[in-house]
Parts: C-alpha cells; structure tokens; sequence
C-alpha cells in the first residue's frame, strides 16, 4: 500500500539509520521544519498544505 512517511528536519539522521537498520538504504521520507508541537491547528493546517506536492509526488513515484 503506497505511503509516504513524514517527519521534522532534526530526525533526518535518525530516519536515514532506522531506514539503513532495516536494510532500506534508498527509503525516501519528506521532512518539515523542526518544531511542530508548538504550532497552532491553523499553522500545522499550513504546513501540511504546502507539503501536498511533496506527498503526492512520493506516492505516485514510490520507493523505488
């Protein structure tokens, strides 16, 4: 089932090894700006819209 894993920038690292731990080197994951716990439903709500493209192009392009 496609998906599209999504994270904040500061646990890039921590996604690429946990990705390599589990033997996928090439995993593709998006990012977004680090911190997201202090944001309104309204600006988390933004932040999400603007990721749209991103999602929609990892989705349809896969984890090839």
């Amino acid at each position: 089932m496609p998906s599209a894993s999504i994270i904040t920038d500061v646990f890039e690292k921590t996604g690429r090894a946990m990705a390599e731990q589990w033997g996928l080197t090439r995993y593709k994951f998006l990012a977004m700006p680090h911190p997201i716990a202090n944001l309104t439903e309204s600006e988390l709500d933004q932040r999400a819209r603007e990721m749209v493209p991103q999602v929609v192009r990892l989705l349809l392009d896969g984890q090839e």
